[in-house]
């Protein structure tokens, strides 16, 4: 009987940080997920040509499958966390950019005509 070896990827979940600090993770951590994607896909198409029954390799091809699901699941998660630090990140600068002309109750000036 042939043994099938296939290594789960570790998922990391990406809690409440701050975004400061996340910001370059969450980079590597898509570069890291794309190149396990990548490994596994290369595995997929190596498998027809591997040893073993066909019963076995229909189940190796099925939980290689499985694994890039669940890795692109995270990808797309990850984007679009990236995404929406980037959204804030430009928000924040407009803010910074108008400055003074953003009215606030601390910068009122009645004026009585």
């Amino acid at each position: 009987m042939t043994t099938i070896n296939v290594s789960t990827p570790s998922l990391q979940s990406s809690g409440g940080g701050s975004s400061a600090s996340s910001g370059n993770s969450i980079a590597a951590q898509i570069a890291q997920i794309a190149e396990k994607i990548t490994q596994l896909t290369q595995k997929l198409k190596d498998v027809p040509n591997g040893s073993g029954s066909t019963e076995d390799k229909k189940k190796q091809q099925e939980m290689i499958q499985t694994q890039i699901k669940m890795l692109q699941t995270q990808l797309a998660q990850l984007q679009r966390q990236q995404a929406e630090e980037a959204q804030q990140k430009q928000e924040q600068k407009q803010l910074r950019a108008e400055g003074v002309n953003i009215p606030s109750a601390d910068h009122q000036i009645d004026v009585y005509i």
